[in-house]
C-alpha cells in the first residue's frame, strides 16, 4: 500500500493508496523525511484517524452552508445561525479552505470581534461567545466527516462574559407599558406579566389553550414565525420543561376578557391590526413603549418574565415552583437566573450562624486533644 523510491534527481518519492485505492504521493530530500511521512499515514488509516489532504479544500463558507442545509433546526433557529455566519465568520474565514484555518487564525479571528474592525463595532462578549460557539459546531462537523484532522477552535480564550443581575421591572413601568402599547395589544403586555410565559408562546396563544373556567392557560406550543406576513406557523416549546399548565390570577382574566370581547377571534388571542404578531414588527412597537416606562436598554418582552417571577419569590413560592410557572429545564436554571431576588438571604444566613455561635463563641474556637 506504500512505497519510497529514490528519483534520478535524488529525490525521494513516497507514495501509498488510501482505503478507495487513490494514489498520494510527495517528495522529499531525505529518505527519513520520506519514512517518517509514510509510518505517520499508514498509523491514521490503520486506526481510523486518516484524512485526505485534499478533503479539507473546500472552503468554510461552502462547508458551513451545506452544514446549514441538513441542520434540524426551528426557523428561528436557523436565521439566527445564518445571522451570526453571515455578519460574522464569512467575512474573515469564509473564502478560506478548511484545512488552512489553524488555531491562532481563530483567536485573531475572535480579537477581532471583541475590539472592532475596520469599519466595524466590537461586539458584546455574550455575542462573540454564541459566534465561537457556531463556528465551532461547523468545524467539529468537518472532523467528523474526515475534512479536517482537529477542531481549530479548541482551546480558544473567548472574552469574559460578566454575569448581570436580572432586575426586573416595576409595577409602575408594567403599567406604563401596557398603556403605551396600541390598543389591540395593551392587553398582551398584563397577560404577560400576568404568566411569565416566552414571548413566541404568548404570541402564540389561541383561544382553545385559554380555560376561563378553571382559569388556567396551557403552554404546549408557540409561534415560530409568520408565513407570508399573514399565516401563523407553531412549533413546539423551548424544552420538554416548557409544556405546562399556568395559573391565571383574577386580573388577567378580567383583562382578557376585555381583550377578546373587543377584538372577537376563534384563533390567534393577541394579533395587530387582525395578523398575526411577528417579532419584528413587535419589537418596532415595543422600543418606544420601552423608552416611555424608562426600561434600561435592551429591554424586551422578557423582562415581563422577570416581572412574574420576582412576584411568586417575593410572596414566598418555592424554587421548585417558580421552575415550573417559568417551564425551566432545572431548578439550576431557575437559581442561576434569580437566586438574588429571594428576600432576606443575607439576613436568613446571619441569623443561621448566630443561632449557632453566637451563645457560645468561645467553644467554637476550642479545640483539645480528646476532641
Amino acid at each position: 500500500m506504500a512505497s519510497i523510491q529514490k528519483r534520478p534527481d535524488g529525490q525521494w518519492r513516497a507514495r501509498y493508496r488510501d482505503a478507495a485505492g487513490k494514489e498520494h504521493a510527495r517528495h522529499f530530500a531525505r529518505k527519513i523525511d520520506a519514512q517518517r511521512w509514510v509510518d505517520e499515514v499508514t498509523t491514521s488509516i490503520v486506526t481510523g484517524s486518516y484524512v485526505d489532504p485534499k478533503a479539507g479544500m473546500v472552503t468554510f463558507r461552502t462547508y458551513a452552508e451545506q452544514w446549514r442545509d441538513i441542520q434540524v433546526h426551528r426557523p428561528s433557529s436557523r436565521e439566527h445561525v445564518e445571522m451570526l455566519l453571515r455578519r460574522h465568520a464569512y467575512p474573515t474565514l469564509g473564502d478560506r479552505p478548511l484545512s488552512s484555518i489553524v488555531p491562532s487564525d481563530v483567536q485573531a479571528w475572535v480579537r477581532r470581534l471583541e475590539t472592532g474592525g475596520p469599519g466595524q463595532r466590537p461586539l458584546a462578549p455574550s455575542t462573540v461567545a454564541a459566534v465561537h460557539a457556531t463556528v465551532a459546531t461547523v468545524f467539529k462537523a468537518a472532523v467528523r466527516d474526515r475534512r479536517i484532522v482537529a477542531n481549530p477552535c479548541e482551546g480558544t480564550r473567548l472574552p469574559k462574559v460578566e454575569a448581570r443581575k436580572v432586575v426586573p421591572p416595576t409595577t409602575e413601568q408594567v403599567t406604563l407599558l401596557a398603556e403605551a402599547m396600541p390598543p389591540d395589544l395593551g392587553a398582551l403586555v398584563t397577560f404577560a406579566a400576568g404568566t411569565g410565559m416566552r414571548q413566541g408562546e404568548v404570541f402564540g396563544l389561541t383561544v382553545d389553550r385559554l380555560d376561563m373556567l378553571r382559569r388556567e392557560v396551557h403552554v404546549d406550543r408557540q409561534l415560530l414565525g409568520v408565513d407570508g406576513g399573514v399565516r401563523p406557523v407553531f412549533g413546539p416549546p423551548k424544552t420538554a420543561a416548557s409544556v405546562r399548565t399556568i395559573p391565571l390570577p383574577r386580573v388577567v382574566v378580567d383583562v382578557l376578557a376585555a381583550h377578546m370581547a373587543a377584538y372577537p377571534t376563534d384563533g390567534l388571542v393577541f394579533t395587530l391590526r387582525g395578523l398575526p404578531v411577528s417579532r419584528q414588527r413587535f419589537g418596532y412597537l415595543w422600543r418606544p413603549a420601552a423608552r416611555q416606562a424608562a426600561l434600561p436598554a435592551p429591554s424586551g418582552l422578557h423582562s415581563l418574565r422577570h416581572y412574574y417571577a420576582s412576584l411568586l419569590i417575593r410572596h414566598g413560592e418555592s424554587v421548585k415552583t417558580v421552575q415550573a410557572r417559568l417551564g425551566h429545564a432545572s431548578a439550576v436554571e431557575t437559581l442561576d437566573t434569580y437566586s438574588h431576588l429571594w428576600p432576606d438571604s443575607d439576613d436568613r444566613t446571619r441569623q443561621a450562624v448566630d443561632s449557632v455561635l453566637g451563645g457560645h463563641p468561645a467553644d467554637s474556637v476550642r479545640t483539645t486533644a480528646r476532641s
